[in-house]
């Protein structure tokens, strides 16, 4: 789930929301995945590339989710980012086999099918949402001719609950919609549009939901999303401010009180190339 762009790839953000993260993806794609992975046979291990990773959250959480020694790759822009990823990546797979890594900082608007070359999965988090149309067909495009699958989690698709609800929480949410879709981003459409390009490339494509789900124990990650999410709201439609500094000072204090709940859905979508020979 992405808020604005100023906290977004802050350290600080990432790592609130790991355990949030972790709880929401959608394990339910593992198996279908571990099945794809097993009968295209990796007898050296598992290549895995990580786009956009962040602190490494998501190799902390698939890496020992998967059997045998693994290899990953990890992408990001922030090289201190990269260096607490690779210092993070756990040590070893589900079946006790060994890890290891490599970073490459890069522009993922820039990645070509050649970086993907013997890629035995490719993986991001809170990826999609953050692109545009003309950047997810390039992404689908250079993981189609690697041949491998593809696990994106993570995607806001525009749906929030609040508990309890107020009047203002529609109109907070349809101008946060449209600050994730602005410049062309795809925001909420990512996944539908990424379902498509994948298919159209004869992908077999799997959508899952994949929700956070915040109540009382996650009092500090629900607190830094409201300030992100009316704060996104206020700069696509400035009118809105007024109302929203009270509806913002009511809502932390219920969230300090513990009686605020909040859903913040999303989707993790699972790719699967149309054969297992395709895979590289």
């Amino acid at each position: 789930m992405n808020t604005t762009d100023v906290p977004l790839y802050q350290p600080e953000w990432l790592e609130l929301r790991e355990r949030a993260d972790a709880a929401a993806r959608a394990v339910e794609l593992l198996d279908p995945l571990r099945g794809w992975l097993a009968e295209a046979g990796r007898p050296g291990g598992l290549v895995i590339h990580d786009l956009g990773c962040g602190t490494g959250s998501m190799g902390r959480w698939l890496a020992p989710l998967l059997p045998g020694p693994q290899h990953w790759v990890l992408y990001d822009r922030d090289p201190a980012l990269l260096g607490r990823a690779a210092a993070q990546t756990p040590a070893t797979t589900a079946d006790g086999a060994g890890v290891t890594v490599l970073t490459r900082r890069a522009d993922l608007g820039e990645l070509a099918a050649e970086d993907l070359a013997g890629a035995s999965l490719v993986t991001a988090s809170a990826l999609l949402d953050v692109l545009t149309r003309d950047e997810v067909d390039a992404l689908v495009a250079a993981c189609a001719e690697a041949g491998c699958p593809v696990l994106l989690a993570l995607s806001v698709v525009g749906r929030v609950e609040l508990s309890p609800a107020d009047p203002f929480d529609g109109e907070i949410a349809e101008a946060f919609n449209a600050h994730q879709r602005r410049g062309g981003l795809l925001g909420p459409d990512a996944v539908m549009v990424a379902s498509d390009a994948f298919a159209l490339r004869g992908a077999s494509v799997r959508v899952h939901s994949s929700p956070w789900r915040l109540g009382a124990g996650e009092s500090a990650l629900t607190a830094q999303w409201l300030r992100g999410w009316v704060e996104a709201a206020c700069e696509q439609r400035p009118v809105l401010a007024p109302r929203a500094e009270a509806y913002l000072r009511d809502r932390l204090a219920a969230c300090a009180a513990g009686e605020l709940r909040v859903v913040v859905h999303h989707s993790d979508l699972l790719a699967l190339p149309g054969t297992t020979g395709g895979a590289s």
